[in-house]
């Protein structure tokens, strides 16, 4: 059965479109059994991004509306719980050390069934919204991409240190706005060397890496992880889970018949999902269930016929 695990939406996320519940709704539609909610997270004012100033947002007004969102999404998880097993959650954004008892004391006033574990800022600039940016980041690395692809993985590296997400998000996201997107990592002896070590210490704790599909939207030519680093990480005995990185209703299931033919490619042959209820892993979800489902069942549903192509 398809899912996804990783969402957001125009009304609790300035780059986004669209209501939370038209985002939900769209997932019914498409005969989705698990959606997770994952709006980001509130964050300092030194870290908002440029559409947040632009707006006049302070810390008061994102935790405010990471509030709203919490509220919202528990009356949508009662309103369709016979048509969604709907899960409530945060995208976490580890930006410096001092992340972590930012992030901490927000899961102690929201009890969040699950979080996605991702980097979007690098020397405290974000590395995923333009290219200038990117470029600034880059220039604080060394003036290069390798230099600065090495500080990502060293701050994900921190990130999974610190608190183990038992999902990792867009694993690579580094690359998007690099001057070579789909270039190999494995040439990169220095980076290749600290994604390796990232996998394995994921492998470690059971942790579980997304298959994104944005990446496919955004025009790269594989999906985050590349096929190179989901080829490591099966190795490493690594599992995967769906998401479509929704930033809106039109990208719901967006491209998840090409996710799966990659699936497919690299070797995949089953994908981890969660739903509510006991906790079968040893994990700091108490609330939610780990279950699998075959690559093949996957592919013979109706949403992967009918799905947006690349």
């Amino acid at each position: 059965m398809p899912y996804s695990h990783h969402s957001h939406s125009g009304q609790f996320c300035a780059h986004a479109q669209d209501t939370l519940e038209g985002v939900v709704k769209t997932a019914i539609e498409k005969n989705m059994q698990v959606f997770a909610l994952t709006e980001h997270m509130p964050r300092e004012k030194q870290d908002m991004y440029p559409e947040e100033i632009a707006a006049g947002y302070s810390e008061e007004k994102l935790f405010d509306i990471f509030s709203d969102y919490y509220i919202e999404a528990l009356r949508l998880q009662r309103k369709y719980a016979s048509e969604l097993n709907i899960l409530i959650g945060t995208e976490i954004d580890w930006i410096r050390p001092s992340s972590k008892n930012f992030i901490e004391n927000l899961f102690t006033t929201f009890p969040l069934q699950l979080f996605v574990g991702s980097v979007h800022h690098v020397h405290g600039i974000p590395i995923d919204f333009t290219a200038e940016l990117f470029q600034e980041a880059r220039q604080t690395s060394g003036g290069s991409d390798e230099g600065l692809f090495e500080d990502y993985f060293d701050l994900q590296h921190d990130m999974l240190e610190a608190l183990k997400p038992p999902i990792v998000g867009h694993f690579d996201l580094i690359r998007l706005k690099s001057d070579h997107p789909d270039l190999s990592f494995v040439g990169m002896q220095g980076v290749w060397r600290k994604i390796r070590r990232n996998l394995a210490f994921i492998a470690s704790y059971g942790g579980i890496l997304e298959l994104n599909s944005a990446a496919l939207r955004k025009r790269l030519e594989e999906p985050y992880p590349n096929a190179e680093i989901s080829k490591e990480f099966l190795a490493l005995g690594g599992q995967f889970t769906l998401s479509d990185d929704s930033h809106g209703i039109d990208h719901v299931g967006s491209y998840y018949r090409d996710l799966l033919r990659f699936a497919g490619k690299v070797g995949i042959t089953q994908f981890t999902f969660f739903e509510k209820g006991s906790a079968t892993q040893d994990c700091q979800l108490p609330e939610v269930t780990a279950k699998t489902t075959p690559l093949s069942q996957l592919q013979s549903h109706p949403l992967f016929a009918s799905c947006r192509a690349t």
